[in-house]
């Protein structure tokens, strides 16, 4: 699930410099084409369930990032979108190293030992990273890895931190740190003592709000031992962290995909298997989680998307964690769920990431993911983007990223869509909205998809979030969207607040282009592409009519995605 399509790598040779989206670009016969007309019907008496908020968990391979100057900047704007309830997960915590971040690697130093084998913690790098995201409203999904060096159980000669860079296979990346402890009494130690400083430092209500779970797909690249290694590995962890707190919020295993005979077996272990760490029978399990990803490939000069890859894995991964009726009901995070598989390869193919493209996307996977949950009945918790930034890299590289140099990208403001959704989903229909199995069968490849979701706020609003999705990356005629809303209780307002994410609203990367793509702005360039990053409330026309009912129009460009918020009973 982390290895980049090869045809990916070929790509890149035949779209040479070409940073642009390609639906960004100005296509005359697109411009002029007739918009499409699409109808919804928003029904604001007839609630359609809940929308629990999944949308609030991110994560990134490099742990160090967190605390450099952009991180800080997009942490906060993380935990603005929810304060409290907003979570991160990083790889590389348990590193060892001097806390100097590169490419898919992080550490902390959290773990080293005296000659004679005595073990030192120290806490230093860790307390920097986690009081970073708690100052700015986020908290830990914990994950307890990678392998301290002088525990690490590599054959000798091994090389403990990789060498891997962008273009480079990932065979460079599995070194030292991917190997089980040499030592399970140590690694269960380490854990007890980190669970039990971090009660000491943030108070045990605090911690108990956190997850906590092992490694990183075991079941893949970032594991070089047998899968019932692994469940050793897992066993003694969670006994460390559940004998310094109880409570302790404990799963995974974050299987890369839906996890196959390896998440089969795992669920197995933690519900009737022998505890490795304890001899009980299964190990305390709070949560469940898997990967999914998409798969681009690239087709007649442009990117097309794979989202009928990624739901597949969706849905695969509900199907599995379902399957055993002890953990049926579990809370369920998709612990990595985006388009592909690397977010630190860059380059040309991957430049529909800076756009709109990756916006819109967004948008309607998540749409289908809420779909799919509630179809397998999923105790859904989470849907983690592993998406951050990367520090200091050229501006608009192609990085899978949430902003580029401290400016947001478009991608980020759809999550700022999603913290406007209110929990009460109301009933909802587009007349062009591609059905649920039509996408996972075969994604978006002929009629484009306009949908929709409408929810009921906390304070009584209807919020209606409105896409335009397409798998191609080319441009397409505008959707011309009529919108009926009925059932309003009171009376109808003539105007809506309206927020847009498109090619000409909420979007740093074509006001860059406009400024001639510099790679070294200047301030002014710098704060007028941060002020181009911000979404400006609009308004939308609204005409009353009779019985509860109002109507509005809505143009929504390809690849553009809007929020109308009507303050409507």
């Amino acid at each position: 699930m982390n290895r980049f399509p090869a045809i990916f790598a070929a790509a890149s040779l035949a779209i040479g410099t070409a940073g642009a989206s390609l639906a960004q670009q100005v296509d005359p016969a697109a411009a002029q084409a007739a918009p499409r007309p699409v109808s919804i019907e928003v029904h604001a008496d007839r609630s359609d369930g809940a929308l629990p908020p999944v949308w609030r968990f991110f994560g990134a391979d490099e742990p160090n990032y967190a605390t450099m100057k952009d991180g800080r900047k997009l942490l906060t704007e993380l935990g603005e979108l929810k304060p409290g309830e907003v979570f991160f997960r990083a790889h590389n915590l348990l590193n060892t190293g001097d806390g100097t971040a590169s490419f898919k690697w992080g550490s902390t130093n959290i773990y080293t030992e005296t000659p004679d084998g005595q073990p030192v913690y120290d806490w230093t790098v860790v307390d920097r990273i986690i009081d970073t995201y708690l100052a700015r409203g986020v908290r830990p999904y914990l994950q307890l890895g990678f392998m301290p060096e002088a525990m690490s159980s590599a054959p000798a000669g091994t090389p403990y931190q990789h060498s891997w860079r962008p273009g480079f296979d990932y065979d460079h990346i599995i070194t030292g740190w991917a190997y089980p402890p040499k030592d399970y009494d140590k690694w269960r130690e380490l854990n007890y003592q980190w669970t039990r400083h971090n009660i000491e430092r943030y108070g045990r209500e605090e911690v108990e709000r956190w997850y906590f779970e092992v490694w990183n797909e075991a079941n893949g690249a970032y594991w070089e031992a047998t899968p019932e290694e692994f469940y050793k590995t897992h066993d003694y962890a969670i006994d460390g962290v559940r004998r310094a707190l109880p409570s302790a919020r404990v799963g995974g295993p974050d299987s890369a995909g839906a996890g196959g005979a390896f998440m089969d077996g795992f669920l197995r272990h933690v519900t009737t298997g022998t505890n490795y760490a304890t001899g009980e029978t299964g190990t305390p399990t709070d949560f469940l989680a898997f990967h999914a990803k998409g798969q681009p490939t690239f087709v007649d000069g442009h990117v097309r998307m794979g989202i009928n890859t990624h739901l597949r894995e969706v849905d695969r991964g509900f199907v599995k964690t379902t399957s055993i009726p002890a953990l049926a009901d579990k809370p369920v995070i998709i612990g990595e769920s985006d388009p592909e598989g690397c977010a630190a390869c860059p380059g040309p193919q991957n430049a529909y990431r800076n756009g709109t493209m990756y916006s819109s996307y967004t948008a309607a996977s998540f749409a289908r993911i809420w779909d799919l949950a509630r179809r397998r009945n999923v105790n859904l918790e989470g849907v983690l983007s592993w998406s951050f930034e990367f520090e200091d890299q050229p501006w608009f590289a192609g990085y899978r990223q949430l902003s580029t140099n401290g400016v947001d990208l478009p991608v980020l403001n759809v999550f700022r869509l999603f913290a406007q959704l209110g929990t009460e989903r109301l009933a909802a229909t587009s007349d062009a909205q591609v059905p649920l199995d039509t996408i996972i069968a075969d994604g978006v490849r002929g009629q484009a998809d306009v949908g929709t979701i409408a929810t009921r706020t906390a304070d009584g609003k209807l919020a209606m979030l409105v896409w335009h999705y397409h798998d191609d990356d080319v441009p397409g005629p505008h959707a011309r969207v009529s919108v009926t809303f009925d059932g309003l209780t009171g009376p109808a307002p003539t105007s809506a607040a309206l927020w847009r994410v498109d090619g000409d609203n909420a979007n740093a990367f074509t006001a860059w282009q406009k400024m001639g793509s510099p790679q070294a702005p200047d301030s002014e360039q710098y704060a007028q592409m941060e002020q181009a990053s911000v979404m400006q409330p609009g308004t939308l026309a609204v005409v009353p009519g009779a019985g509860g009912t109002a109507t509005a129009t809505l143009d929504l460009p390809r690849q553009g995605v809007a929020l109308v918020v009507l303050d409507a009973r």
